[in-house]
């Protein structure tokens, strides 16, 4: 760890006062200066989206538990881009995103604003985590995650991580995880992803829905396949998407 206090950045996408903010800060506090900056509301399924064409506001909020909050009228990504410009005193020693209100298992981290802004820290060279817990409710209960989140936390702080690589950590819920598992993000696909209503003027509109298949659950590799034996995934996540080895049947393709 470093000789002075580790400074940590705190951030999510379920808005600045989501319940699993609230825990995240109060494990981190312990560990180092926290800063937290979030979206003034939520903001699941951003992803890596930026802001482009609306003005971006900081606004500082009431301090939780000794740790600096403030709310951005923007997406996680924003508040990352912000916090490092604006806002932190110098280079966080460590990005925290999360506690997630619900999974970012398999391929939602393709989706989701959580892992967006870890993948933002991690293309800076920033050591960064995302966490997310398999509950959606608001009322999600994340007391069991507080001694996983500080020994994972701390680990990474102390040891750092591989070059271009950040972790998309999911701990199961109204359980006592087993352990840890680092694995594979579990192929997968969603169906059924819409539903159909009618407004009162007749017309046609569309909500998000849907089930996700997991394509091999029987397959220990995989991240679903140990929360589902109530451990958590720890699955290392790389920003650049390339496949590089790809490149020779590509090439040979376009030839």
């Amino acid at each position: 760890m470093n000789q002075q206090t580790p400074l940590i950045l705190v951030t999510n996408d379920d808005g600045v006062h989501a319940p699993g903010l609230h825990s995240l800060i109060r494990t981190l506090q312990p560990i180092g200066q926290v800063i937290a900056v979030a979206p003034d509301g939520p903001r699941s399924g951003q992803a890596s989206a930026i802001t482009v064409e609306t003005p971006l506001r900081i606004n500082r909020c009431t301090a939780y538990s000794h740790a600096e909050i403030y709310s951005v009228n923007g997406t996680p990504v924003d508040c990352v881009k912000l916090a490092m410009h604006t806002v932190l005193p110098r280079r966080p020693d460590i990005l925290v995103s999360g506690i997630n209100h619900g999974s970012n298992s398999g391929n939602c981290v393709i989706y989701s604003g959580t892992m967006g802004a870890v993948i933002e820290a991690c293309m800076l060279g920033i050591p960064a985590i995302g966490y997310s817990l398999l509950h959606h409710s608001i009322a999600a209960d994340f007391s069991h995650t507080g001694k996983w989140i500080d020994t994972i936390t701390r680990k990474v702080l102390e040891q750092g991580l591989p070059n271009q690589v950040c972790l998309n950590v999911n701990i199961p819920a109204e359980c006592q995880p087993k352990g840890i598992k680092v694995c594979e993000a579990a192929p997968g696909h969603w169906s059924e992803e819409y539903q159909e209503y009618t407004d009162p003027m007749g017309r046609k509109f569309y909500m998000l829905t849907g089930h996700y298949n997991n394509d091999d659950p029987e397959n220990p590799a995989y991240d679903n396949y140990w929360l589902d034996r109530q451990y958590i995934s720890v699955v290392p996540v790389r920003p650049d998407q390339t496949y590089t080895s790809a490149i020779p049947q590509i090439t040979d393709l376009l030839s």
